[in-house]
């Protein structure tokens, strides 16, 4: 992918790809470009070159409308959820259920069954609340991040994008939000996580692919590399330029 902004290089060919059931960092120092990345993948920036390919055929997106109904979804560092409503119509948010007949066509909704499906969404999640008819804003951070995950999860059948899910969590909170990324990738959904916090991107990813001046200048598999590595090839220290084509995943289409 490339994009420019003026005289800025946001993206210089950066290369990237995810496939399902797979939990992948995306890591940088700041301005290594993964947030316009992320953005020009789910459609809210358009990018100036390069293509998009979903399950090997390619794809454009005029908007993360686009994105969202290709299966793709986004849990943004502010969550974007509306704090004044509950657990249940977060969920919901902007996908509305209405009544049946006469109801629905005067915009009724149909708040029973959305209750109904929130429940069991969280439940298996493993996303506890105490209560479901609070409004988001009286939750903890914890629990509000898991309503904004369950959110993308409940609606995403191909990717989730997740901008620092545990930033300003607590230790107890952070561990929960990383079991839910667990969670989702058992669902066979691929998880694209951007964080700086590199222990917690070792214990919850698979793999880590890192950019910098808006290229991917390394890829490691999780299991098979440090804290120490991982620094380095942020900083430059370490010259492990990756391939422009990604190699097909042995058991699932690339995402």
């Amino acid at each position: 992918m490339v994009k420019t902004y003026g005289h800025v290089q946001a993206l210089d060919g950066a290369d990237f790809a995810v496939h399902a059931g797979e939990v992948v960092a995306l890591v940088g120092d700041n301005g290594a470009g993964k947030s316009t990345l992320v953005k020009t993948l789910v459609g809210a920036v358009a990018p100036d070159g390069g293509e998009i390919l979903l399950a090997g055929r390619p794809v454009s997106f005029a908007g993360p409308r686009d994105a969202q109904a290709a299966g793709i979804e986004t849990v943004y560092q502010d969550l974007a959820l509306a704090a004044d409503l509950d657990a249940a119509a977060n969920l919901f948010l902007g996908r509305e259920q209405l009544r049946g007949g006469l109801l629905g066509a005067l915009g009724v909704l149909d708040k029973p069954a959305m209750r109904r499906r929130a429940v069991t969404a969280f439940a298996e999640l493993g996303v506890e609340l105490k209560e479901l008819d609070a409004p988001v804003a009286t939750l903890s951070g914890g629990q509000r991040q898991s309503v904004a995950i369950a959110r993308s999860v409940a609606w995403a059948s191909r990717v989730v994008f997740m901008d620092e899910p545990t930033a300003a969590l607590g230790v107890v909170q952070r561990e929960r939000v990383l079991e839910l990324i667990r969670r989702v990738r058992e669902r066979g959904v691929a998880v694209v996580l951007i964080s700086h916090n590199m222990p917690e991107v070792l214990s919850v990813a698979d793999r880590v692919e890192v950019l910098r001046l808006g290229r991917r200048v390394a890829r490691f598999e999780a299991a098979q590399t440090s804290l120490e590595e991982l620094v380095a090839a942020m900083t430059g220290a370490l010259d492990q330029t990756a391939p422009a084509t990604d190699t097909p995943h042995p058991e699932e289409d690339s995402q």
